[in-house]
């Protein structure tokens, strides 16, 4: 995986900048999201959080000189920065799930969980950003601060369905005891779920889980001759009595949510389920205040 590239220098500021304007919507709702939300004492002005030592970490593109530890570095080939706690508290890292059943819409209404889903990862960073936190994207972008931080990430949000039909969390880029947001339908195989939350959870990081859900898959309004169809179309049932399967569903989904919220609680986690047919401000507001209290 190649390098983000430095958005520090003006000619590539200029290119971002300009990408940032190809954008509009999701940039414009998602700032609009955000302000609705009241900031308060946040990021840096924590009293506590200062200048003790937390680690070394390897330098990533984009890390000023003045970062670099010269002296710890010059013990082996590479650059190392020394971070200190503030910047490892404030270090949060957003996955979004790419998967293609993030593109189910159970009504033309109503925008695909994909869209909610990006906007509210979006929100969410604008809110940290603002606050002075360092915001990154796993797989995707390291943590970082300032706009020129927010434009890299509306791009990289930018993308399309990965390959898969269902996704599974990725921690690449998270910061050790820094903190974690996973935004997903959470509707593949546990396993992978499972796997994710532990390496998050091995590196100290604390987060937040958040399932993102149309209401026909809450309802399961669905009856008669009903062809089921995985997005990439990997899966395919067909039924003559589909209301005979409603009660079942309905069962399957809730110990879903159960175990969710189990797996959440054993590793110091939130979780909450969102519906796309629901106002956003309600699941960003959760999700702003389970970080702060995640501190």
């Amino acid at each position: 995986m190649s390098a983000a590239p430095d958005l520090r220098t003006p000619d590539l500021r200029t290119r971002a900048e300009a990408l940032g304007q190809t954008l509009p919507p999701l940039l414009a709702e998602a700032e609009m999201l955000a302000s609705t939300v009241m900031m308060g004492e946040h990021g840096r002005r924590r009293a506590g959080l200062g200048d003790e030592f937390w680690q070394y970490r390897p330098a990533h593109q984009g890390d000023s000189a003045r970062m670099i530890d010269w002296r710890r570095s010059a013990r082996s080939d590479a650059h190392f920065v020394r971070e200190r706690e503030w910047q490892a508290a404030q270090s949060v890292t957003i996955w979004v799930d790419p998967a293609k059943s993030m593109s189910f819409a159970g009504d033309k209404s109503r925008a695909p969980k994909a869209d909610r889903a990006k906007l509210l990862g979006l929100a969410l960073a604008v809110l940290l950003l603002r606050g002075g936190e360092r915001v990154g994207l796993a797989g995707l972008a390291h943590p970082r601060a300032g706009r020129a931080q927010l434009l890299r990430l509306a791009a990289r949000l930018s993308g399309e369905a990965a390959g898969e039909d269902y996704g599974a969390p990725e921690t690449d880029g998270m910061v050790s005891h820094g903190r974690g947001v996973f935004l997903s339908d959470f509707l593949g195989d546990m396993t992978g779920i499972e796997a994710g939350l532990a390496r998050a959870a091995e590196r100290g990081v604390k987060g937040v889980l958040i399932q993102v859900l149309d209401p026909a898959e809450e309802e399961f309004p669905f009856d008669g001759r009903t062809i089921f169809e995985s997005m990439g179309g990997s899966m395919r049932h067909e039924t003559q009595q589909a209301g005979e399967l409603r009660a079942r569903y309905l069962a399957r989904l809730a110990e879903r949510k159960d175990r969710l919220a189990g797996l959440a609680r054993a590793v110091g986690w939130h979780f909450t389920t969102h519906h796309t047919g629901a106002s956003a401000q309600g699941a960003l507001l959760w999700a702003y205040a389970a970080l702060e209290g995640g501190r």
